[in-house]
């Protein structure tokens, strides 16, 4: 479709059509039906994507026109998404977990023409906001029973055959769209998550992503020899802007539709290169150090050792320390008896993984290096593309990074982060007030972040801006950095640090209930508590993670320290309104929830005293 050519692509079609064919995989997309992985090659990749496009060419989607997209992770969402931007049409992708309402404004508030959806499920959920509005003329289904009675719907499959016949027409027609397609077009409105208000739309361009792709792909080892697993959302930045990138490399991306499935896959697939976020590789922690410290004798005291002499010795390395040779050898014999199991736990041929969304606590870092899985942090924003990561022979733990080349980083005389660049986006969606107040008069993007530059120039983030709150002493508190270093346990599924005009931080935490009870049955001799609301009020429950969660941040200064901790008996969840669609804590909202329980955990009524 595009001959190889040594002038850099300007546009995300250009882009990948152009690695597709250079690296022509048989398993360029995969996927997972019916229990056996289906590969599709880079060829019928294309074809399906020319299809596609014509097919919504066919139904009257021209340049600019805004195109909605409501699916998990499978390779329609990467067809689609190419056909659209073949068009020059502008992709509008829907997190499938996004509240309905959310769904309903972000339809009418990009004018979106037509949606695609993935199936009946999707499809129930985000109903009443799809239906509601009054400008879309189609709704086309991946799945084509879900297609059935309802208005106004077709299939994928029936819109392929629409773009086929067209295309019987001469390849000509394909070629004179992508043609019309330039740098400068906007190719993507995405929605921010809206912790603090209604959702914003972000204007990107195709240079913006092209810049961004080409500036990581000349950073990162990435070959056509890798195996990816998409795990994260291609509507989030971050996994969409990887996926371009393996795209260019030429990698075999393998899709992973939902998180519950990650721990199967990455067996099946044995990936060798990964993103995430720290929720996942809490997880993955949690499960392993469970597993070695319930077992017996000298398999737990081995394990134990393991751990200690692996974080030692990694800290040293990482931080080009001398590593004494007793050290090294402790080190190869924890590696042999322990640490090779953990690689081939997530495969055995993982050469790194790629973090961000939210900061990763130092241990678990150096707990997966010393494993030999490097976790490379990044750091970026849907505003301005992938700004910074961590490189494998430069993985400075704790930072997220150098920046990539041609993006530029600064600091405020207040500390916030402000970033210039290519990857840099235009400006909200119909909010030219919004945009001018996110740039400086000379041009700097306000990311809202805190951080610090070392003297190498590795970023360090210290929290959001909006996030950091006050003491009644007059102390500025970060709780993302608190919360990292909690969440380091065992016993602790999420956590929220509060404290806003306090005197001290205070936390609410939901409980890994299944450790708690491990834990609470090694005290108590008497019956566990009948149910989550009891456990939440049960002193011994409160002491235990209360324990816990003083350890970890006892190396923080005195002001920093977690006094209190309250139970929730209940999970954080997007549903319920706590949390945003890439999992962000709605702080606001968690405050006015549970405000009643934060008086009394200051009172003393809930948790245990100083």
């Amino acid at each position: 479709m595009f001959r190889a050519s040594r002038t850099p692509p300007t546009t995300l079609p250009e882009l990948c059509c152009a690695a597709l064919g250079k690296h022509a995989k048989a398993d360029a997309l995969n996927h997972k039906r019916g229990g056996v992985w289906l590969h599709l090659s880079a060829d019928i990749f294309m074809q399906r994507v020319r299809h596609v496009a014509l097919g919504l060419a066919d139904l009257g989607v021209e340049k600019g026109d805004r195109i909605a997209l409501l699916s998990e992770n499978r390779p329609e969402w990467s067809i689609v998404d190419l056909a659209i931007l073949s068009l020059g049409a502008v992709n509008v992708p829907i997190y499938t977990t996004q509240a309905v309402e959310q769904v309903r404004f972000i339809l009418e508030d990009s004018g979106a023409r037509l949606i695609f959806v993935s199936g009946r499920k999707v499809y129930r959920h985000a109903r009443n906001g799809i239906e509601t509005a009054p400008q879309l003329t189609n709704i086309i289904f991946f799945d084509e029973e879900a297609a059935e009675g309802v208005h106004q719907a077709m299939t994928l499959q029936a819109l392929e055959r629409r773009g086929a016949e067209r295309e019987r027409c001469g390849m000509e027609d394909y070629k004179r769209l992508v043609s019309t397609v330039r740098e400068d077009d906007l190719a993507t409105i995405i929605y921010t998550s809206g912790t603090t208000g209604e959702p914003k739309g972000v204007m990107l361009t195709h240079g913006n992503f092209v810049s961004n792709v080409i500036a990581i792909s000349d950073s990162l080892p990435i070959s056509s020899t890798d195996v990816a697993l998409s795990v994260l959302p291609l509507s989030h930045i971050f996994e969409r802007t990887v996926f371009y990138v393996f795209c260019w490399r030429g990698v075999s991306v393998y899709y992973a539709a939902s998180f519950d499935q990650v721990g199967e896959h990455l067996r099946e697939v044995r990936p060798t290169i990964m993103t995430a976020v720290p929720r996942l590789f809490e997880k993955v922690y949690h499960r392993i150090v469970k597993q070695g410290t319930s077992a017996s004798g000298l398999k737990r005291r081995v394990f134990l050792r393991a751990m200690d002499v692996g974080g030692r010795y990694t800290e040293l390395q990482n931080n080009r320390r001398f590593i004494p040779p007793l050290l090294r050898i402790q080190y190869r014999i924890a590696d042999r008896m322990v640490f090779a199991k953990w690689r081939a736990g997530v495969g055995g041929r993982l050469r790194y993984f790629v973090s961000g969304g939210a900061p990763l606590s130092p241990a678990l870092s150096y707990a997966f290096l010393a494993a030999g899985i490097p976790i490379l942090q990044g750091y970026g924003m849907t505003e301005t593309c992938i700004v910074s990561a961590n490189r494998p022979k430069d993985n400075c733990i704790g930072s997220v990074g150098l920046p990539f080349p041609g993006v530029e980083v600064t600091l405020a005389p207040d500390g916030e982060i402000l970033v210039r660049g290519p990857g840099v986006m235009r400006g909200y969606y119909k909010r030219d007030e919004d945009t001018r107040a996110s740039f400086t008069d000379d041009g700097w993007l306000r990311t809202g972040d805190v951080g610090h530059l070392d003297r190498r120039g590795h970023l360090y983030i210290t929290d959001r801006k909006k996030e950091l709150f006050k003491l009644s002493n007059g102390k500025y508190v970060a709780p993302q950095i608190i919360e990292s270093l909690i969440k380091q346990s065992g016993l602790v599924n999420q956590v929220v640090v509060v404290g806003a005009g306090r005197k001290h931080p205070a936390a609410l935490v939901v409980p890994d209930w299944e450790g708690l009870a491990d834990a609470m049955s090694k005290t108590r001799s008497a019956a566990l508590p009948a149910n989550r609301a009891a456990w939440s009020r049960d002193p011994l429950a409160i002491k235990i993670v209360q324990g816990e969660v003083a350890a970890l941040t006892a190396k923080l200064a005195d002001y920093e320290r977690v006094r209190r901790v309250a139970l929730l008996p209940e999970e954080l969840s997007i549903d319920s309104g706590e949390l945003t669609p890439t999992l962000k804590v709605k702080r606001r909202i968690v405050d006015e929830r549970y405000g009643a329980l934060i008086d009394e955990l200051y009172a003393g009524v809930t948790a245990t005293q100083d």
